[in-house]
Parts: C-alpha cells; structure tokens; sequence
C-alpha cells in the first residue's frame, strides 16, 4: 500500500505542496490515457482544460459527459492512503477536474488559489494532481508559490473577461513574489499534492506536446460542502453546479454530520 513519508508529510506541511514517491504503474497509466482520449471524443464542444466533474458519468449537469474510468481513479485505495496522510483518516471526494493542454494552443492558467472557488467550510482540502502524459516548463507544467499556504489567507482575486483562460479569475498583483516560484515537472504516473490555499497556476502551451493532467478533489469530513454558497457567483469560467455536485465518503466517518451524500446520485450507475 502507497505510504506518505514522514518527510514527505513534513514538505507539505511546511511549503504546501509535495510529489510523493508513489506513482501510477505504466498500464494504468495508459489506460487513463485511452479514458481521457474517450472523454475528450464524447465531449466535442466542450475545451479539454475544462472537463469538469469528469469522474461523474455521462451527462453529469455540468456540461460535461464523464467516464466512470475517472471516478475509479480517485477512488483508488493507493491515492487515497495518499491523502489521509495530510488530511486525516474521514476522506471525502467531491471533485475531479481533467486539465488537458493541447499542443501549440494550451489555456493558460492564472495564478489562484483554489480556495477561492469553492464551497467547503471551514475550508480544507487536499487535491491530488496526477500527471497522464509528460508535464513540464515547455509544455505549461504546474507551478507553485511555496509556503504560500501557511497564512490561511484567500487574497484578492480580479476577474477576467478573457476567452483564452482555463480560469477567468487571477490573483490581484502584490499578492505574493512570482520569482519564487517553483515548476513541478512530472512524468506519466507521476502526482503532486497541494494545499487548498496553496499559490499555483501553469502557463499556456506553445510547445509540440499535449499536456494532461487530472485534478482529484478530496475534503476533510470534518469540513461540510456548503451546496448553497457561490463563491464566485458563476465567474470562473467553468461551469460548475455544486448543488447537485455528488459526495463520496471513502474513508472514516462524516465527523462534522451535515455532508449530504445522496444528492447528485443516481438510483443506478453509480456506487455512493
């Protein structure tokens, strides 16, 4: 069973974010990949940075047709021992976001924070970035503002009417120094972890190659999905509909008592 290190829990306390030594086997890897070319073939009009609760099959409200291939990955024991080694033994998912950058034309993505977005309170989270195809500086990687995480701070974010963003909200400038930032260059079946109020963002890509990489979203189950709040009142420039966004409970207990986890599920398909 994948393991955290106390090392490696001791980085992500510290700076926010670690790569574990744990990585996906090479025919997993590869079959996400066949997943991900499905989901982007059953989603023709939807941009492939923007696949969104790809984890909930077929139409799943938000725009997006999802594959149950996804949901399985976030499932998956290893990953999950992953993230109980910084979040705790009551692990709840409730989001999985599929960043895919074509070649030569990949969106941007503005530095945020991902607490900005989203309806968890109080606000905790650990998401699990597993690259499926190279991830590196020429290719738009993940980067990161080191212990940018430790104030539990949401700083101002400016919207932005662009068409060319994977998200349309941006850190407002002097919010923290971009110098010392760090790339995370990951290969296939490589993953990192980061905090929820972690400083990150990945550039365009302009390069040759694709760059792929799933974002799995997991809470605390001492921390309530707040279905009623709209942090960012339908301006992120990904459409999102967390009233009805299902939970899974994988871990442990719902300690705080008020996560719905039959909203958003269907009688037959999916196991809660």
């Amino acid at each position: 069973m994948a393991q955290l290190s106390a090392r490696e829990i001791a980085q992500y306390q510290s700076e926010g974010w670690v790569i574990p030594q744990f990585r996906l086997p090479e025919a997993r890897v590869a079959t996400m990949r066949e997943a991900l070319d499905e989901l982007i073939r059953n989603n023709p009009g939807v941009r492939p940075e923007k696949l969104v609760s790809a984890h909930v099959e077929g139409d799943n409200g938000e725009g997006v047709r999802g594959s149950r291939r996804f949901l399985e990955l976030a499932m998956d024991p290893e990953i999950v021992e992953l993230v109980s080694g910084v979040i705790g033994d009551d692990v709840i998912l409730w989001g999985c976001h599929v960043f895919c950058k074509p070649a030569a034309e990949g969106y941007e993505t503005p530095w945020h924070q991902d607490g900005h977005y989203w309806p968890i309170r109080p606000l905790a989270n650990c998401t699990v970035w597993v690259a499926l195809e190279a991830s590196t500086v020429e290719n738009g990687c993940l980067r990161v503002i080191p212990r940018s995480h430790r104030s539990q701070v949401l700083h101002e974010h400016l919207h932005e009417d662009r068409t060319d963003l994977t998200l349309n909200q941006r850190l407002s400038a002097g919010s923290f120094d971009e110098a010392s930032a760090v790339d995370l260059e990951l290969q296939p079946g490589q993953m990192s972890l980061h905090d929820v109020y972690m400083i990150h963002g990945a550039q365009a890509n302009t390069s040759a190659k694709r760059r792929t990489g799933v974002a799995l979203r997991y809470m605390p189950a001492t921390s309530v999905f707040q279905r009623d709040l709209r942090p960012v009142d339908g301006k992120s420039g990904v459409a999102v509909d967390f009233a009805r966004r299902p939970l899974w409970l994988l871990r442990g207990t719902d300690r705080s008592g008020r996560n719905d986890f039959e909203i958003g599920h269907r009688a037959v398909g999916l196991d809660r």
